[in-house]
């Protein structure tokens, strides 16, 4: 976890425009910046693979992701693209399981990382604004779960 205050600074101006954390008051943002990381993917880079033990979440700062699931004739289907301050792997900091898609970065791209581990300490020494952020990332993943019940509802029909 970074200790650096002026990476501790970026990281907090990186947190600020995301939606997931833009609720959040500047103090308490800065509080949980030392959690995260930073990391630089390369075009075309594997984020992480379907079936891969799920140990981060990612926000993205800059550039877009791919997230792509293999279908039933084992082919990979692009099934959305995420810009800047889009989150994605939230599901493997709340339970650990197997990644459900691969995400590969469909350019150069600069990702937040938080880690489940450093997750699990955020809401030990933090659990006011850990509560929040889990809060924040469950509305999230229940917009996200309503959107593909609906469109599955519009397939089937």
């Amino acid at each position: 976890m970074p200790q650096n205050s002026a990476l501790l600074q970026e990281i907090s101006s990186m947190l600020v425009e995301c939606d997931l954390f833009n609720h959040l008051p500047a103090a308490e943002i800065h509080a949980v910046a030392r959690y995260f990381g930073i990391n630089k993917i390369d075009a075309g880079a594997a984020i992480f693979n379907e079936g891969d033990d799920g140990t981060f979440m990612c926000i993205v700062h800059e550039g877009r992701v791919s997230v792509l699931k293999t279908n039933q004739s084992d082919h990979a289907v692009v099934m959305a693209t995420l810009g800047a301050g889009r989150t994605f792997g939230e599901m493997a900091v709340l339970d650990g399981e197997r990644r459900s898609a691969t995400c590969l970065a469909a350019n150069d791209c600069v990702l937040l990382t938080l880690s489940k581990e450093a997750m699990d300490s955020m809401l030990e020494e933090q659990p006011r604004i850990g509560a929040k952020i889990l809060r924040a990332v469950a509305v999230s993943l229940s917009r996200r779960l309503r959107l593909a019940v609906g469109k599955l509802v519009d397939h089937e029909v």
